[in-house]
């Protein structure tokens, strides 16, 4: 059961050792236990598995690519070079591929796949209040570029080949899903 806006009832603070920080992580996050989709501090990426996809940016096609994957690849403000590393190392080893028995056991390295990396920082977007989303969640522009190229990089040296959208672009993205194959990452 939540507590309500993050608080505990009094008799509750005075029964249980639960430290002010706690408290505070609690408000901001929700109660344990309790599914809260305003997380914050995990930085995502929005993964589909294609037979194709690419990007345009005022009517010129910037990036292509064929069978594998594309990630649509959201920072948040707590986000770090590490932890964009992780998260495309991760990637890179998730077995979404099917094998010959039609299971999936191969990930993008053991197909040979190649990846089309977006930046997107509507994947911060809060719709918990209103019809407008609020986007603070997202990080900064300067952090959130340095952030997807450290993401970008660290795929390549697994040696995936890897295409990118245009940071800060209005970009269309045209995509054949494969499967359907999507996936929530977060790290």
């Amino acid at each position: 059961m939540a507590a309500p806006s993050g608080s505990l009832p009094g008799r509750v603070r005075r029964l249980l050792p639960i430290s002010r920080k706690f408290l505070a992580a609690a408000a901001l996050t929700g109660w344990p236990g309790e599914a809260d989709s305003r997380r914050i501090g995990f930085m995502r990426v929005f993964l589909q598995r294609v037979e194709r996809a690419s990007v345009t940016v005022e009517s010129r096609e910037v990036a292509a690519t064929g069978p594998g994957l594309l990630a649509f690849v959201g920072v948040t403000h707590s986000d770090t070079a590490e932890t964009a590393a992780g998260l495309a190392a991760k990637l890179v080893r998730l077995r979404v591929f099917g094998d010959a028995r039609g299971l999936m056991n191969r990930s993008l390295a053991d197909t040979g796949g190649e990846l089309l990396a977006v930046p997107q920082f509507t994947l911060y977007a809060n719709t918990r209040r209103g019809n407008r989303p609020s986007l603070t969640d997202a990080a900064p522009p300067a952090q959130g570029e340095e952030l997807f190229e450290a993401f970008v990089a660290a795929a390549r040296a697994a040696g995936v080949p890897v295409v990118t959208g245009v940071f800060g672009a209005h970009m269309q993205v045209t995509l054949v899903n494969d499967g359907p194959v999507t996936i929530l990452l977060e790290a």
